[in-house]
């Protein structure tokens, strides 16, 4: 890796913004909060940034200049929300977020459907017999593969059992299904959740990586070392 002046700089800087957040684990102090507001600051403006070029330039902006006046009409709402800032004209900013709120509700009603419903009750519509029990249009399913469908297919159907609460949770059949529906769910919130830990634990085998390959080396260099 070639250290140049300006390389080395930022590695010092990325290194100590680092060694901030982790000061955290012994207890909240001004360096952490420090790096904190730094990082939600440099995000507004990057997210800004981006807003500006790919959303309100590209879309409004350069439309208007090509003669697409219809364009100016997202404008003319961002600037009406805007006004909420004002305390004694703000009711004007309630239309163009009631405009806003109807036309996400009307897309994410359609894109939820299509996502969450249909694709995982499509997930479920799965083979549960191997060999010549079946061979229908998704094709035979070994053993292996009918048991995990199997598996599958009562874990969901017990968890919509356990929210179905028309009926008592009692007996050979709502009850323990129920019950089954709870360890089902149990089991789920634990892979998510060891999903999240893993995830975190990989932000910070980054870190430590950046240290050893990076920061190190450029400890060396700055000092003279080695």
């Amino acid at each position: 890796m070639e250290f140049t002046v300006p390389t080395l700089i930022g590695i010092w800087v990325a290194a100590f913004l680092t060694l901030c957040i982790f000061s955290f684990l012994y207890h909240d102090n001004p360096l952490y909060k420090f790096a904190e507001h730094l990082f939600v600051g440099v995000s507004a403006g990057y997210w800004m940034s981006t807003y500006y070029w790919q959303s309100i330039r590209r879309d409004m902006v350069d439309k208007i200049a090509e003669g697409d006046w219809i364009s100016i009409v997202p404008g003319i709402l961002g600037v009406l929300l805007i006004l909420r800032l004002f305390p004694k004209i703000g009711w004007i900013s309630r239309w163009p977020l009631a405009f806003l709120v109807g036309i996400s509700a009307g897309f994410n009603i359609v894109y939820t459907m299509q996502a969450q419903i249909l694709k995982q009750i499509d997930a479920t519509i799965l083979p549960l017999w191997s060999g010549p029990f079946w061979n229908g249009a998704m094709g035979a399913a070994t053993w292996s593969d009918a048991m995990v469908n199997w598996i599958i297919v009562l874990g969901v159907f017990c968890a919509l059992i356990y929210f179905y609460f028309s009926v008592e949770h009692r007996g050979p059949f709502f009850g323990v299904g129920s019950r089954i529906g709870i360890y089902i769910l149990m089991i789920s919130f634990g892979a998510s959740f060891g999903y999240t830990v893993m995830a975190r634990v990989s932000l910070l085998i980054g870190r430590m990586l950046f240290f050893k390959n990076e920061f190190w080396p450029a400890v060396q260099r700055t000092f003279g070392m080695g």
